[in-house]
């Protein structure tokens, strides 16, 4: 064990481990525009089957319609970060409602597939912004003993939203067949303006202030997020050192050619465990379960209508509840074991998931490949949200040095979107070439490789002020360390 000499534990004083309301506050009115995110994922699920009814389209026209959104976030990724270091945090934030306002109106009023699609389009942008922006802002403005916590909001509110979707689905499916399912797109409306008003009363990052030189105005909202003067001023110390530290590392440089033309390996290992995270995240097969678990369940043997639609509430229900769950765990148990626990579970109820569907495939309506499949279907979405996904959120818009953050972040946003179009946009062409059943099994496959990758190349971040996260992937005594690294104030220890 190598240790550095340092003060006081931080669970000594109640001042450094009691999280900031004003902080609080400030994130979970950033994350609303996941909430937004959240419903337009989710409300696709059921509102597919009406608007394939009565727009008469067919299973190729539904893939580009649900995954359409994803190719355009991909765009709205790649934009955000630029957009954030020119504009501001907070500004960004508000780009991003009035993009959504705009997507969901025009959906909502979908008279004909192609205005649709634009509507769709439209709101992914919204949807790229809104991934890149809601945790940095989040983790720039949070102190380290709860950003996991903060970080992870956004992840929460896109499950809470998606949770809304499907109960949307539910309640509006009721109505009648041509204004149902355009309620269900339209209402999406609603919090962008919410947000629009919210907007006015958030600080901006103190972060980005530093790195436009305004430093009065960055320490004032420090005090502001921090809970004492002492914890702010050590806070603001940290973050000007970093600034400079990064100004005369790269004094002439571009951010784009840092990150990807010529990296220093401590930020190739951090892009590395960026796009990694970000790629599993959805290579695993999440977004075939939250976007098709209604044909999930009817292959499964559900056949009614309103209980498909009702099962799919359910997935909503766990995916919010786990993810509730992960959010007060992040910071206790650390992000790595809750990460591996996760996708060891996910392997297994994945598998399970893929050998219940194969027996229905061959044997036909079984009870207990019925029961098997629901069970490892809900399984699936639980260990996901108590892991891997409110995790990648959080690990990628902390390990990015101050300079890098926003670019990096957006890359990460640009590799998650893109594996969410892939698997939006082929899940029902994989089913009919390779049926459900090994659909999942393929899915099964990459999770256990997802596992390998998190244990060799993810260290652990729980309790360490961003400005120090860098120094984990800077090579030598840190880099050996893959159990964690735990910041007790002062005091750093490496675990080896």
């Amino acid at each position: 064990m190598v240790q550095a000499s340092g003060h006081t534990s931080l669970g000594s004083d109640p001042n450094l481990t009691h999280m900031n309301k004003f902080a609080c506050r400030c994130a979970i009115v950033a994350s609303i525009i996941s909430i937004i995110f959240g419903y337009d994922t989710g409300v696709m699920s059921g509102a597919q089957l009406f608007i394939r009814e009565d727009l008469k389209i067919n299973d190729t026209q539904i893939e580009v319609l649900l995954g359409i959104l994803n190719l355009c976030a991909l765009v709205g990724s790649l934009t955000a970060g630029k957009t954030s270091d020119v504009i501001g945090r907070r500004y960004t934030i508000a780009l991003c409602a009035v993009i959504f306002l705009v997507g969901s109106v025009l959906m909502g009023y979908g008279p004909n597939y192609t205005v649709l699609i634009l509507g769709r389009c439209i709101a992914g942008v919204g949807v790229g912004f809104a991934l890149m922006i809601a945790p940095v802002y989040s983790a720039e403005i949070a102190s380290a003993s709860h950003r996991g916590f903060l970080t992870s909001l956004p992840e929460l509110c896109i499950s809470l939203g998606i949770l809304l979707g499907y109960v949307s689905n539910y309640c509006f499916g009721k109505l009648a067949l041509k204004l149902g399912w355009r309620l269900m797109l339209g209402i999406a409306a609603l919090p962008s303006l919410i947000l629009a008003f919210g907007i006015t009363k958030m600080p901006e990052s103190p972060r980005w202030l530093v790195m436009q030189g305004r430093l009065e105005e960055a320490k004032k909202i420090m005090v502001l997020v921090s809970n004492t003067e002492e914890e702010a001023e050590e806070r603001f110390r940290d973050i000007l050192t970093a600034a400079e530290i990064d100004e005369k590392k790269n004094h002439g440089t571009s951010v784009w050619r840092e990150l990807l033309i010529k990296p220093r390996p401590a930020v190739r290992l951090i892009l590395i465990a960026a796009m990694g995270i970000h790629f599993f995240e959805h290579a695993t097969g999440i977004e075939a379960v939250v976007l098709y678990s209604p044909r999930i369940f009817k292959k499964a043997g559900v056949v009614s209508k309103d209980k498909l639609l009702l099962a799919t509430v359910g997935v909503g229900l766990t995916k919010t509840i786990f993810i509730i769950l992960a959010t007060f765990l992040l910071d206790k148990v650390g992000r790595r074991k809750l990460l591996l626990t996760s996708t060891g579970g996910m392997v297994l109820a994945l598998t399970s998931l893929a050998v219940s569907l194969t027996m229905v495939q061959r044997f036909g309506r079984l009870v207990w490949a019925l029961s098997l499949s629901i069970v490892s279907t809900y399984a699936f979405v639980a260990f996901f949200s108590i892991g891997l996904g409110p995790i990648t959120w959080v690990y990628s818009s902390e390990i990015f040095p101050l300079r890098l953050r926003a670019q990096g972040a957006s890359i990460g946003v640009a590799v998650n979107r893109i594996m969410n179009a892939t698997v939006s946009m082929s899940f029902l062409s994989m089913t009919e070439a390779i049926t459900t059943g090994g659909a999942f099994f393929v899915f099964a496959g990459i999770a256990v490789v997802a596992w390998w990758f998190f244990f060799f190349m993810l260290p652990e971040t729980k309790g360490l002020p961003l400005e120090e996260i860098e120094k984990l992937f800077g090579g030598g005594e840190a880099r050996g360390d893959r159990d964690g690294v735990e910041i007790q104030t002062k005091r750093v220890k490496n675990y080896i």
